[in-house]
């Protein structure tokens, strides 16, 4: 009786010793390591600033890189017709999730997967150009944040009033094969016609033919010139400043990057807000959330940079009351 008590015993506590060494086992394994495709049109060397308050905004919820995530980024380096193939090189890696930063990105991804996740950082109207169902419920593998806000294009019309009164003729360069580029210039037309500003449209589908829209722009006297942003154009920035500056035309853009590279004045959405909340839509798919139920969320953050260096260049005055509202002046 004895003996086979002891026999028993002995079983439950070797019993006991293997689920020990199991669980000591397992929580020694370490952790799951995501991959992250992170894919992009613009030059690399134009884009360490949003990669660095992306990968920001993924420390401060506890990702660490090379421990629990790997980035893997591909950059078109302004050649927008690789982006399909570095979309299909991220799937093929069997990543995680994709992060597209800006339209021309998001549209290869979507084409390239189905079921990998995708998580957009500035589509200008992501439903309006087909990615998404709606905004609060995108439906499918994509989610992430969009820079639809309809009354940036007035306002952005009513700095240049204040700073070119006689303003009366504004040209317009944008890429009409860019998703989001019609809504774009429609939001531009109504807000013109508030003002009475004439618009002339010039379409970049080319670096070759920027010279010959900044040519059609002096040759209809026009006084300022809005940037919509498009892959082409964001690979042409120091291009465009440069050009801007020796037609003596006050040029406003959506892009922080244009006024850094030269440009008179930007206006639009704060882009490193952006990159850091693309990082929470990484954390909740990561941990279970699926993409489709995850409301596009629009810009909260706005900034006005001005360029006083390009303005002295073209002979412009800015207003004291357009400087004070200034979140940045570059001197």
């Amino acid at each position: 009786m004895v003996c086979a008590m002891r026999k028993a015993i002995f079983s439950i506590l070797f019993v006991v010793v293997l689920l020990a060494v199991a669980i000591i086992a397992e929580t020694q394994q370490p952790g799951k390591i995501s991959r992250i495709g992170y894919l992009s049109g613009a030059k690399s060397d134009g884009q360490s600033a949003r990669r660095e308050t992306f990968r920001q905004g993924l420390r401060e919820l506890g990702y660490v890189e090379e421990k629990n995530i790997v980035i893997e980024y591909r950059s078109a380096e302004g050649k927008l017709d690789r982006l399909p193939a570095l979309a299909a090189e991220l799937v093929r890696l069997k990543v995680d999730i994709i992060v597209t930063a800006g339209a021309s990105a998001t549209r290869p991804a979507k084409e390239a997967t189905s079921t990998i996740p995708i998580v957009m950082t500035g589509d200008s109207d992501p439903v309006g150009s087909g990615i998404i169902a709606s905004l609060a419920r995108p439906g499918g593998n994509i989610t992430g944040l969009s820079t639809l806000a309809p009354e940036l294009s007035g306002k952005r019309l009513e700095l240049l009033k204040e700073i070119v009164p006689s303003l009366s003729r504004v040209a317009v360069l944008g890429t009409s094969t860019q998703p989001g580029n019609a809504q774009g210039l429609k939001e531009i037309e109504l807000a013109a016609k508030a003002f009475g500003v004439k618009v002339q449209y010039l379409d970049v589908l080319s670096p070759k033919d920027i010279e010959t829209a900044f040519r059609a722009a002096t040759k209809e006297r026009a006084d300022a010139m809005i940037l919509v942003g498009s892959g082409v154009i964001n690979s042409q920035r120091d291009q465009i400043a440069d050009r801007a500056l020796k037609s003596r035309l006050p040029a406003i853009s959506g892009g922080r990057q244009d006024v850094e590279a030269g440009g008179l004045i930007f206006y639009g959405v704060n882009g490193n807000d952006l990159d850091r909340r693309a990082a929470t839509y990484v954390d909740k798919i990561l941990k279970g959330a699926k993409p489709g139920d995850l409301p596009v969320e629009q810009p909260k953050k706005f900034e006005l940079i001005i360029n006083l260096k390009a303005a002295k260049q073209i002979g412009l005055a800015i207003p004291a009351n357009v400087l004070v509202r200034a979140d940045k002046v570059i001197k």
